[in-house]
């Protein structure tokens, strides 16, 4: 669990002057060296499962189904099936 500290009891005072020139009096996260974290929807499962949903759009999409039919099937607007489909067309073209 992150805890609070201040700067001035863990900073030399030239580097808490030249930081109070960006940010004074304000919450600063600084992370951790080296930190791996995990990117949007990895740990969730969510990424895989929109990918899925994906590439079924644009599978349905080559098959013959409308964009209409798309976005009632998926509850998307017509925008957003014809940038899913876009994106497939370019990766596979």
């Amino acid at each position: 669990m992150a805890h609070y500290r201040n700067g001035k009891d863990v900073l030399p005072p030239k580097l808490l002057q030249q930081i109070q020139q960006y940010i004074e009096g304000e919450l600063l996260y600084i992370p951790k060296q080296n930190e791996q974290r995990a990117g949007w929807g990895e740990l969730s499962g969510t990424r895989e499962r929109i990918k899925l949903r994906n590439e079924e759009i644009y599978n349905a999409y080559c098959s013959g189904r409308s964009i209409r039919e798309l976005e009632r099937m998926y509850y998307l607007s017509g925008e957003s099936v014809r940038k899913i489909i876009g994106k497939y067309n370019r990766a596979s073209g």
